[in-house]
């Protein structure tokens, strides 16, 4: 028999260090998720103004702190340096030849002429992971700013959102910025396991263009493998039919039918019992051909009811469907199903100061996941210091 397992563990990243060198998202949403997991996470940041989104309200918390600056910055500590001073800059590379992990998210080439490039510091520490965050990459695109916001103009993902026929459209998050932040993280753990084998670290280089394009699946992969470029088709799926946004009674209702048999029980309940033997419907390719013809049949039988009772109804035959829900209602629906989506952040003497989404991941055995709020502008400066003159 084998011993039952602990009911906890260590924290994965226990014993890590992170120089935090970037701001905005993408790089600070990297960096928490490493201090999520347990590494110790130094954030630089400028005398008397800090991470830009620190300004980046309202709203504005309880805390007094913009929600967006602590939405990617709880389990850190923040160190006041001004990097165009030589004292402060002894410091930083203090900082970083003491780290296990950087990440900086600057213009190009700007640590190199700080003194703080990866080559320069790498030579005295050959071991440092190196995390570069661009916009464009460091090659024809290396001065062009890097925004979310124009990177999904530019990548396409804007163009394959919105309404059929109508404007495009940016998602309703920054999304590309989180799907950096979490090649960076993947990169980043690669990177810190090969070092276990080689001994040396490795400079890591993402930057949001390409994030995005990984992103794009099976839109890119069309365009890709196919020829074909995709275009906006509001709610609907360009493969898969039922897959889209139904009006019933009251409001709209998403419903994905992922196969036949899903799509059989949606007729069924929707009093259409039959219409899967319809060769127009009979297959998803069939139903893709005839997505407009099903639309009106499908909504025809939805009218009868509401998306509330419609959503319980479907879910209990095993189709797949979910009114268009508020964020507030999506957090109370993954408490409902035990998801517990969110933890208690607390201040330096250990005071409950807010509610913030907790990393997705759950472990088994479990561990203790670290709760520190967002750290107040310079608030260990002082113990960073001391920490890193005494070499302990």
């Amino acid at each position: 028999m084998p011993l039952p397992a602990p009911a906890s563990q260590p924290r994965p990243l226990e014993g890590l260090i992170v120089a935090d060198f970037s701001r905005i998202l993408a790089g600070p949403l990297a960096t928490m998720t490493l201090a999520d997991l347990g590494a110790r996470v130094i954030k630089v940041e400028r005398p008397g103004a800090g991470d830009d989104t620190r300004s980046w309200g309202p709203p504005f918390s309880e805390a007094g702190q913009a929600t967006y600056f602590e939405s990617v910055n709880r389990n850190k500590e923040s160190l006041e340096l001004d990097l165009a001073d030589p004292a402060d800059r002894e410091v930083a590379r203090a900082l970083a030849l003491r780290a296990d992990v950087l990440v900086e998210n600057f213009k190009v080439g700007g640590l190199d002429k700080l003194g703080l490039g990866y080559e320069e510091l790498s030579a005295a520490h050959p071991g440092l992971v190196y995390a570069s965050i661009s916009g464009f990459g460091d090659r024809e695109g290396a001065s062009l700013a890097g925004y979310d916001f124009v990177v999904q103009a530019l990548g396409g993902l804007m163009d394959v959102t919105g309404e059929a026929g109508g404007e495009a459209m940016k998602s309703g998050v920054a999304l590309v910025d989180v799907l950096t932040a979490k090649d960076a993280t993947i990169a980043i753990l690669a990177a810190l396991r090969a070092r276990e084998s080689t001994g040396r670290g490795s400079h890591v280089k993402v930057n949001l263009l390409s994030s995005l394009q990984g992103a794009l699946v099976n839109q890119g992969q069309a365009y890709l493998g196919a020829g074909v470029v995709p275009t906006r088709k509001g709610n609907v799926h360009p493969s898969i039919a039922p897959y889209q946004s139904l009006r019933c009674a009251d409001a709209p209702l998403a419903v994905a039918c992922g196969n036949d048999g899903q799509f059989k029980r949606l007729c069924a309940e929707l009093g259409l019992a039959g219409l899967e033997a319809d060769e127009r419907f009979a297959t998803n390719p069939a139903r893709v051909r005839h997505r407009e013809e099903l639309e009106v049949l499908l909504e025809g039988g939805l009218a009868a009811d509401t998306a509330a009772s419609w959503q319980e109804r479907l879910t209990a035959v095993g189709v797949p469907a979910g009114k268009v829900a508020t964020i507030a209602e999506g957090v109370e629906y993954a408490r409902e199903l035990g998801l517990e989506p969110e933890l208690v952040v607390h201040d330096d003497a250990g005071v409950p100061v807010g509610r913030q989404f907790r990393h997705p991941a759950s472990w088994v055995p479990a561990f203790e996941a670290p709760a520190a709020a967002p750290p107040a502008l310079g608030a260990h400066s002082d113990a960073v210091r001391a920490w890193l003159e005494a070499g302990g």
